[in-house]
């Protein structure tokens, strides 16, 4: 994964942001092999969905969430692809034994 330090992206108050399997990281964020895991199973993630199909879901499923919980940040949390991702970056086994399209299982949310 290329991973490229910078002052632009990502916005706002997030360390990191994976666009296309390239890891975009603001300056002074230590990259951390949690980091890293967390992101290659986001980079999983979009291959199964073919990319766009990926970036359409994800943005569609956020705004949803947004309406339903009324903040930006408990929206964000609920996404599938973000709950699989979070609930398994300590494990940096966790792509040798994930199957595909596991973030299924993360849909129904809280």
């Amino acid at each position: 994964m290329w991973v490229i330090h910078n002052k632009i992206l990502p916005f706002h108050r997030f360390a990191a942001i994976n666009l296309f399997g390239i890891l975009f990281v603001k300056r002074g964020i230590r990259v951390t092999p949690t980091l890293i895991n967390h992101e290659k199973i986001h980079t999983a993630q979009m291959l199964e969905l073919l990319v766009v199909f990926f970036y359409l879901w994800y943005v569609v499923e956020w705004l949803v969430r947004l309406l339903r919980l009324k903040s930006g940040k408990k929206a964000y949390y609920q996404i599938c692809f973000e709950r699989e991702a979070y609930d398994n970056e300590s494990n940096l086994d966790y792509l040798k034994t994930r199957k595909i399209f596991s973030f299924w299982k993360y849909i129904k949310g809280s």
